[in-house]
């Protein structure tokens, strides 16, 4: 089990983002993550008008690393380490290792 997933709620905690938050869009061999609107690059793309897709220059979100970033905690306002538990029906799950509250529900 991971401690963050795809779909998460992120803050950056180092690096030129730093604070920043966003969403995480999708897991690049686990330790790598892209972040939406994080760690933004140009990118020249030539166009292509049988799929139409226009040319000139997009921006593109490139991947950050795992350790560069901590699942927001709403309660506290702020990154969170999170750790895991397992309940008494038997499920494991995430917690914040500030309050100990589940991540998921």
């Amino acid at each position: 089990m991971r401690k963050i997933k795809s779909g998460d709620d992120v803050i950056v905690v180092t690096g030129k983002d730093k604070g920043k938050r966003g969403t995480v869009l999708k897991i690049i061999d686990a330790e790598r993550l892209v972040v939406e609107n994080i760690n933004m690059a140009k990118k020249h793309q030539k166009g292509n008008p049988q799929r139409g897709v226009p040319g000139g220059i997009v921006d593109k979100a490139l991947p950050i690393h795992v350790s560069n970033v901590a699942l927001y905690n709403p309660v506290k306002g702020a990154g969170d380490r999170v750790g895991f538990k397992i309940l008494g029906d038997g499920r494991k799950v995430r917690v914040f290792k500030s309050n100990g509250e589940v991540v998921d529900a």
